[in-house]
């Protein structure tokens, strides 16, 4: 089953704690792909109620132009979790784009969720289908159910991996959220690859959590071009000094860009009658062929998406 869900860039997705609106006002003018206000986590448990009501506030009438919107509830498990939905989505859920739902550790928790979101949009006479889900694997049950998880609904629009969570349930020995280790292998392989292959088998986004260490630009880096080499489409952003990097990682470097347009226009012009028909042709110094051209579509995509310029042309026969 394929997803045709709208496509949201979120190259970076910054988290911002829904009880401080100071960092929600900073949060509106800073280059993020995506915000997602969290009622989980960085919030105490004193205080979510309060912040339930902050983030209605800052959905309703701040400036979030560009970006895509979007709360963190806590857990389908917990005391908390109903009343976020309601009270988020009553109040604003036309400003809203995706409910992220965390510590999704059967596909229960996605069937909770839709179902709920089914009967507010209805309540309060908004789109129904409208809001989407975003999904946290954060757990090796969450794991074992990923296919069940990611086609219980048409409102899922990304996977996403809870490096944090993922660690403790599975007893690793590490301290700091998001970092493999200094063991010599990286034990997130397998986990990233099946987030992955779920992900483009659904027709969904994959999404990297966060990596803790804000100071270590370097790492988190290390961290960014991990998850791209598995396709992912984007990572979470803890500090606005992540920002750049996770943009610039996960979209095209212009080379790649004018690369990729390149094969599609050679390819399209060279397997016409005007190019003489061939499957097989020379791009330069390289052989490009249809497995060239499905390679060189995901890469053009994400430029125009970004708004990338082309900076070269193709001219047959040159």
């Amino acid at each position: 089953m394929l997803n045709n869900r709208p496509f949201r860039p979120r190259r970076s997705c910054m988290a911002v704690p829904g009880s401080s609106d100071k960092m929600i006002k900073k949060a509106q003018g800073l280059p993020a792909d995506q915000i997602f206000l969290d009622l989980e986590d960085s919030v105490a448990p004193i205080a979510k109620p309060a912040a339930r009501a902050t983030i209605v506030e800052a959905l309703n009438h701040g400036d979030w132009t560009g970006k895509t919107r979007v709360v963190r509830v806590n857990d389908a498990d917990t005391v908390w979790a109903h009343e976020d939905v309601l009270e988020i989505v009553r109040g604003a859920g036309a400003n809203l784009d995706c409910i992220m739902l965390p510590k999704v550790e059967k596909v229960a928790h996605i069937h909770w969720l839709d179902i709920l979101l089914t009967q507010v949009e209805r309540e309060q006479g908004l789109p129904e289908g409208g809001i989407g889900i975003e999904a946290q694997i954060e757990g090796p049950a969450g794991l074992s159910e990923i296919e069940e998880i990611a086609t219980a609904t048409a409102r899922t629009e990304t996977l996403i991996f809870g490096p944090g969570d993922f660690m403790a349930a599975m007893k690793m020995p590490a301290l700091t959220i998001g970092a493999a280790g200094s063991s010599g292998f990286d034990p997130f392989d397998t986990v990233l690859m099946t987030i992955a292959m779920t992900a483009r088998k659904h027709g969904l986004q994959a999404i990297d959590g966060p990596y803790a260490l804000i100071r270590d630009t370097d790492g988190y880096r290390a961290a960014s071009e991990r998850a791209a080499a598995y396709g992912f489409d984007g990572k979470w952003v803890l500090h606005p000094g992540q920002l750049d990097t996770a943009n610039e990682v996960f979209a095209p470097t212009q080379e790649d860009y004018d690369k990729a347009e390149l094969i599609l226009e050679a390819y399209a012009h060279y397997t016409s009658e005007a190019g003489g028909g061939r499957g097989a042709v020379m791009l330069g110094d390289e052989m490009i062929d249809e497995a060239s051209r499905k390679l060189a579509v995901p890469t053009a995509e994400r430029g125009r998406v970004f708004g990338m310029a082309r900076t070269t042309r193709f001219e047959p026969g040159a």
